[in-house]
């Protein structure tokens, strides 16, 4: 057809390619059709080209070398390693998982809550919070726990005019216990009390996954961050009896934190800083003049304060130069932060005397790590609007307390209170504490809102002396009562060295049996 659009549709339908056609909008051309059966022969050698081709194909896939060289199954390869991997590290994660929750103690007593609370509720569907009660059996003849909810479930009931027996609710409550590991049987006592009996199988278990894996505590939903600030003595002076009682329920406390799995700060906020450091580096000065070039053999360092206090409440001079002592040393000249340094290093050395003893771990953080950290807290008071004006001094009214916070001296110097604000502000923001956790004295409990209270110098017992007679008298316990040949050797000894490590002078009185148990 001279002039027109010719189109050859071999093995296709006509009527296909007018919808082709009319689909794009082509206007529909001549169509120029084969003889039937030539239509047939090419079908049926299309048909076989494609046969031949996908033979080839499956010859090919038989063939391990040809599969090592086809780009994309070699990819498809890599993939499965990768997807292996994955799968084998995701099964030892399920393990471990698995073996953590076993080695976990189990709460009885909250899983007997658990299966009670859902009986209690299908049981009484009308009462909207249902009393739970699950508490050991204060009997064990009459089985391990009991369940002591249908009394007042029946008084619930009668205020509703729903007239039931504490019996009838109890049997209620044993038809809808769900299936469970823990109960054996339960039994009706009383007038609606329900005994539990445990499985004598999940006891068995309980009991030798307590014998081999030890106490262990539950899994924890997520880690947090514990700051524990306790002991906290101040520099230059003895830690006294007052400090005992901080410094052993804060240790306990972390321990039982690190036990459950907590990421525990210990902090020992000592005091090493202030205006009595003035009079000390001033009295240090005029007792050690050479103390840049030779360590001062400051041996009772209580002594030392109380000399220095003593020139301070009575020398006019002295209590000035002491007040410009401070200023150097807040400025940081060199000469006094060295005699700053030789004061801290003498009580720390008491201090860990005592730390030692009772093998308590802690990490120093004083009130001079704080200093530059001060003067953010006064700016953002400041930015705030929060900082009041009181007779030169800048104070801020802490929410729903009477007595304000001291921010600012009126002669421009920081306080307590700014720096157990700073310390706070860098737990929470540069720590990201989670918990903290101050442990004070409770003689000492209105510091925390008003100021610090002055230890009275002499009237107190040096915790060292108490600790070293704790001991000795113990060991004096032990050897009158004849306890150390009970003991094992082990601990004897430990507690031999201990002894004669305090008492260096009763080495002599050592006797022969001592030694040979020691030893043996």
């Amino acid at each position: 057809m001279k002039g027109e659009e010719r189109i050859s549709l071999y093995g296709h339908n006509t009527e296909d390619c007018y919808l082709f056609f009319f689909f794009f909008g082509v206007s529909s051309p001549s169509v120029s059709l084969p003889p039937a059966g030539q239509r047939v022969v090419t079908t049926s050698n299309h048909q076989e080209r494609e046969i031949r081709s996908l033979s080839a194909e499956i010859d090919s896939l038989k063939n391990p070398q040809n599969l090592s060289s086809s780009p994309h199954l070699d990819e498809l390869r890599e993939e499965n390693t990768k997807l292996k991997y994955r799968l084998n590290v995701l099964k030892r994660t399920l393990q471990d998982e698995r073996t953590r929750c076993t080695k976990s103690m189990t709460n009885i007593n909250q899983q007997l809550q658990q299966i009670f609370g859902e009986a209690i509720r299908a049981s009484c569907p009308e009462l909207d919070a249902p009393p739970l009660a699950v508490t050991p059996n204060q009997q064990p003849k009459f089985g391990d726990y009991q369940c002591n909810s249908a009394m007042a479930m029946a008084q619930m009931l009668k205020v509703k005019g729903v007239k039931v027996s504490p019996r009838e609710i109890a049997e209620k409550i044993i038809q809808n216990l769900p299936d469970n590991d823990l109960v054996q049987k339960t039994e009706i006592a009383g007038p609606g009390f329900i005994n539990i009996h445990l499985k004598r199988t999940f006891v068995s278990k309980l009991l030798s996954n307590l014998l081999i894996n030890g106490v262990q505590p539950p899994p924890l939903a997520a880690r947090k961050k514990v700051v524990v600030d306790f002991s906290s003595p101040n520099i230059a002076k003895e830690m006294h009896v007052g400090h005992l009682r901080s410094t052993i329920i804060g240790d306990s406390m972390c321990r039982l934190f690190e036990f459950l799995g907590y990421d525990v700060l210990r902090l020992n906020h000592v005091g090493d800083w202030g205006t009595q450091f003035g009079m000390l580096i001033a009295h240090l000065q005029d007792k050690f003049p050479d103390y840049l070039s030779v360590s001062p053999p400051i041996g009772d360092l209580q002594g030392f304060y109380k000399e220095s206090k003593k020139r301070f409440d009575e020398e006019e001079d002295f209590k000035k130069r002491a007040y410009q002592c401070v200023v150097r040393l807040q400025s940081k000249e060199p000469e006094f932060i060295k005699a700053w340094n030789l004061i801290c290093d003498v009580s720390r050395r008491e201090f860990q005397k005592v730390y030692d003893c009772l093998d308590i771990h802690i990490i120093e953080r004083g009130e001079s790590f704080y200093q530059e950290l001060m003067t953010e807290v006064v700016k953002e008071f400041e930015s705030r609007g929060m900082m009041q004006l009181d007779e030169g001094r800048k104070i801020v009214f802490a929410p729903g307390q009477s007595i304000p916070l001291t921010i600012v001296k009126s002669d421009g110097g920081f306080t307590y209170d700014t720096s157990d604000l700073a310390a706070l502000r860098q737990r929470i923001f540069h720590e990201k504490a989670d918990v903290i956790i101050y442990v004070t004295d409770s003689g000492q409990f209105e510091n925390v809102e008003t100021k610090k209270f002055k230890t009275r110098s002499g009237d107190t017992v040096r915790l060292m002396d108490l600790l070293d007679e704790g001991l000795k008298r113990s060991m004096d316990k032990l050897k009158d009562k004849e306890r150390d040949k009970v003991r094992t050797s082990r601990l004897f000894l430990y507690d031999k060295l201990r002894y004669y490590q305090k008492f260096p002078s009763a080495v002599n009185d050592m006797k022969q049996y001592e030694i040979f148990f020691m030893l043996r």
